[in-house]
């Protein structure tokens, strides 16, 4: 094994699972056991570039090397520790959804910068698209032309998703427009496309001798505009669509089997066993994994998933329908409803920075302490609109409720209850959506390191809080099905009785403690916060 060679004798050989984890900001990889105490990681932050305003890429090329040190730091750590790096037995990996890369097939070098999720360049590609779908509509498999609201609706019956400037192939036909390379590779049938995971997956496995794989999972194809939600393939109404071509696609693999092995580096040999995106990695490491369960993640934003079951739920209130995660190439897909919330923890930051209430971002928790409610107060936090459920991108943030009687710990307090409400709006819209009540909510992210602002979300949802000791649920989804695709420690993430002792150490539940009384009168509260905030940049524009 190369360097390993000279290591002593003495290292023990153990049996772990890693995760590579490919955020926005940063990378890390994590190697757990079988319980999923976190035996070694490593983390190291990219480079992001901003050329214009809105404007958010990524250097596919750093992407790959900050993988490779992520490796050759976690086992530095795992080997003075005194484990050997073969105790390593399979890989899963995670990653920031949406994100687009383009390469070429001939060389297997990118032919441009990455356009990452959160890129709001495209808005006048999804006013294009939207004009198309008004003017000439989508040709269906059987040859029926949808236009209009009908093309509006079978767009989101195949997909489960709107135009957005989120999904893949609208970034995708950005770079097709703007990048001669691009639109030369596309023309030459020399073009691949891939979000992150395939990207990473496609430099871990290529060498001298072979090209490397070109795959994906349904939980980041179905992100893209061009997967089929129900038959697990691309769409060729979607293809045709947007102009593109299938030979330019990775192929659909499920999100737990072995897709190939690691070409070389210090975990050369070890085989790649799990794909899954973020969001829904987060769902499976907080082993919500039968129908009714949910987990939020509560970052700068939040992100609600709700467990559908086997079938896709179409949304009446604004959510996405997506895949959950397939646990092998055999198994049947489970499938989730999504709703995003677009601040959170950023409310937090705000308080520091702009208002400068708080000095760090902790002290909002014993600043909020100070009094048992907010005295009528309330925050909607819509810096830039609300998203799931209201979609209103003329809302206004607003705190409403003000009296002579308010202090900075009400503001603390609301601003916490905030991100409390927003959740539950967007669980009441699942529980409707899907007709099935959720069974209580697990939550990770930074904001959960408060215990007052997880019991604010019991009181103020009306369900059970779980938190895990061990938050990285991401990292730890990965790691799930990938163990789970070779029987690892026998775990199955298709019969979550396996998965009884993993990551129960220092667990904490936080239950409903208002009455239903003051709980309702309080969300009435919300409710009417909400309708004061909405519409409130219309006046303006009419002027």
């Amino acid at each position: 094994m190369g360097s390993n060679d000279s290591k002593p004798s003495a290292l023990k050989e153990g049996e772990f699972v890693g995760a590579l984890d490919c955020g926005t900001t940063s990378t890390r990889f994590i190697i757990f056991d079988s319980v999923a105490d976190i035996i070694a990681e490593y983390q190291a932050e990219f480079p992001q570039y901003y050329p214009h305003p809105g404007w958010h890429e990524h250097h596919p090329e750093e992407l790959v090397s900050v993988v490779k040190e992520c490796f050759e730091g976690a086992v530095k750590v795992l080997e003075e520790r005194g484990w050997d790096r073969s105790s390593i037995k399979v890989i899963g990996i995670t990653n920031q959804r949406e994100t687009t890369v383009a390469w070429s097939r001939s060389t297997g070098k990118h032919l441009c910068n990455a356009i990452v999720w959160d890129d709001s360049r495209t808005k006048g590609v999804v006013t294009h698209y939207e004009r198309l779908l008004e003017e000439q509509g989508l040709t269906l498999p059987d040859g029926n032309l949808k236009k209009g609201s009908a093309g509006i609706s079978s767009l989101k019956e195949i997909t489960g998703l709107p135009l957005s400037t989120y999904f893949s192939a609208i970034k995708l036909h950005w770079m097709h427009e703007h990048h001669p390379e691009v639109r030369k590779a596309l023309a030459e049938d020399d073009l691949l496309f891939g979000t992150v995971d395939s990207w990473i997956i496609y430099n871990l496995t290529r060498s001298e001798n072979s090209p490397g794989l070109h795959v994906t999972d349904p939980t980041n194809a179905s992100r893209s505009l061009l997967f089929d939600l129900k038959t697990l393939q691309w769409s060729d109404t979607m293809v045709n669509f947007f102009g593109l071509k299938k030979n330019i696609l990775p192929q659909v693999k499920s999100s737990s089997e072995i897709y190939g092995e690691i070409s070389e580096g210090v975990l050369k040999g070890v085989k790649i066993a799990g794909i899954v995106g973020d969001q829904q990695a987060a769902l499976v490491g907080n082993k919500c994994l039968t129908k009714g369960e949910g987990k939020n993640t509560y970052g700068t934003g939040a992100f609600v998933l709700f467990h559908t079951g086997d079938a896709v739920v179409k949304s009446n209130r604004g959510l996405i329908s997506t895949v959950a995660y397939q646990a092998g190439p055999n198994s049947k897909p489970a499938y989730a409803l999504e709703g995003s919330i677009a601040v959170a923890g950023s409310a937090i930051s705000w308080l520091r920075d702009g208002i400068k209430l708080i000095d760090k971002v902790g002290q909002v928790n014993e600043l909020a302490a100070q009094c048992e409610d907010t005295a009528g107060l309330y925050f909607v936090t819509a810096f830039s609109g609300l998203l799931a459920p209201y979609w209103d991108s003329t809302a206004a943030g607003m705190l409403i409720g003000l009296t002579s009687y308010t202090t900075p710990a009400h503001i603390a307090r609301a601003t916490l209850e905030a991100a409390a409400f927003h959740t539950r709006a967007v669980v009441e819209a699942m529980a409707t959506d899907a007709e099935h009540g959720l069974k209580n909510l697990k939550v990770d992210g930074g904001m959960t390191n408060s215990d007052l602002a997880m019991q604010i979300q019991a009181d103020l949802g009306g369900f059970e809080v779980i938190r895990p000791e061990m938050r990285e649920s991401t990292a730890l989804g990965a790691a799930l099905l990938a163990g789970s695709a070779i029987g690892l420690f026998g775990w199955d993430v298709n019969d979550p009785h396996t998965l009884e002792k993993v990551n129960t150490k220092g667990s904490k539940t936080f239950k409903p403690s208002l009455t239903e009384e003051d709980m309702e009168t309080r969300w009435i509260g919300w409710k009417k916060a909400i309708q004061r905030s909405r519409g409130w940049t219309e006046a303006y524009e009419s002027d």
